[in-house]
């Protein structure tokens, strides 16, 4: 279905809600990411709601709302909040009164576009909101919001299903910090330095280290304790970082594969969002069996994950070997006009702003199919 469809109202505008910042690590890199969507929106097809989430967790809202966020000066915004109810697709305002807080219907969302990047956003917790309010809204669901977040989990789902995947090891924070030597033994076992440390949830490269030897593992292992509760290691390879953008719902499709040439070490935060000096190599100069090779491990990793409109698929591959392996999805990736996901969209012949209404369009499409789902069956006497 068009977006000509059902989904527009009377004045045929699609009200989109455009939910950025969050609680995560990754909170700047979202306001990057909205401020790119907020600017190809069409205003003939789109009645547009900002939505800014702070660092402690308020929602704001506000014609202004993406600017107040990047200055932390939120007064002039409106307080708002979402019913867990389905059928109320109402976005409400938050008012102190002298009969004491009261909510006030502020508008009405056809559609939810979560550019949120890490927890609180990328992982399953807000789209069960979604899920329970019944709203359509961009992206996987939360099987596969959760899963794809979880490095580790995500890692022992490629094993189960025979995907290839470096060697790994996870570590719950307080065995690190009250074990730390016993945790560097089971950790050397993996093989030889380098590898790598990393939260096993959060993305952006957010407190990932590229360890050398044992100085430099202790102190990647206490940073990474800093993001989360859970601890990957994984052993380093010397790799070219491939991406693919996948789109879709039951049949998605891969743009054509990208490589990213790091500024850095490895595609580190600053890398990605600091110094500006990575390339994008579009396509990725590999032959072509090896480029047709990870679009089809794409996308049955995409389905594997349970991934639903978009997800970003990225791999490593061996510089000495050849051999493919797959490294993680990001299944709200990066969405400013200079990140890879678009970009490889755009090179594949869809470009930023239709790339957007297809996945508005994904989202109705999704919805649509979760509501034939039935969730009462007979009745107990």
């Amino acid at each position: 279905m068009g977006l000509e469809g059902s989904h527009m109202n009377e004045q045929n505008k699609i009200r989109i809600g455009i939910l950025f910042g969050g609680r995560s690590g990754e909170h700047e890199v979202s306001l990057m990411s909205a401020r790119s969507v907020l600017s190809v929106l069409d205003p003939q097809k789109y009645a547009v709601t900002q939505i800014g989430i702070t660092h402690d967790g308020q929602w704001f809202s506000g014609d202004q709302a993406l600017e107040a966020l990047s200055t932390g000066n939120t007064a002039a915004l409106t307080r708002v909040t979402l019913l867990p109810e389905p059928g109320d697709n109402t976005l409400y305002a938050i008012r102190e009164t002298g009969q004491g807080t009261q909510l006030e219907p502020l508008t009405e969302l056809d559609v939810v576009f979560p550019v949120l990047h890490g927890s609180f956003g990328e992982d399953g917790t807000l789209q069960g909101l979604l899920e329970m309010a019944g709203l359509a809204y961009i992206g996987a669901g939360v099987l596969g919001s959760a899963v794809c977040m979880d490095k580790a989990l995500f890692k022992d789902l490629l094993i189960a299903h025979n995907l290839p995947t470096p060697t790994y090891r996870v570590f719950p924070r307080g065995v690190v910090e009250n074990q730390i030597d016993h945790v560097i033994e089971q950790v050397e076992e993996i093989g030889e330095y380098p590898l790598f440390v990393k939260p096993a949830n959060m993305g952006s490269s957010v407190g990932v280290s590229k360890v050398n030897g044992r100085s430099d593992l202790m102190e990647g292992l206490l940073d990474a304790c800093r993001f989360d509760r859970r601890i990957l290691v994984e052993k380093g390879i010397n790799a070219r970082e491939i991406e693919v953008s996948v789109l879709g719902n039951d049949q998605p499709q891969a743009s054509i594969p990208g490589e990213i040439v790091p500024s850095r070490e490895f595609y580190s935060y600053e890398a990605k969002y600091v110094d500006d000096r990575s390339e994008l190599l579009i396509p990725a100069p590999l032959d072509p069996e090896a480029l047709q090779f990870i679009r089809e491990l794409a996308v049955r990793v995409y389905q594997v994950a349970d991934c639903a409109g978009m997800s970003r698929v990225d791999f490593l591959v061996d510089k000495d070997t050849g051999e493919v392996y797959v490294n993680e999805v990001n299944t709200i990736p990066g969405f400013t006009k200079i990140s890879m996901y678009p970009k490889l969209w755009d090179a594949s012949g869809l470009p930023y702003s239709k790339l957007v209404d297809r996945l508005v369009e994904l989202a109705f499409e999704r919805k649509a199919e979760r509501d034939q789902t039935e969730y009462q069956y007979g009745r107990i006497e």
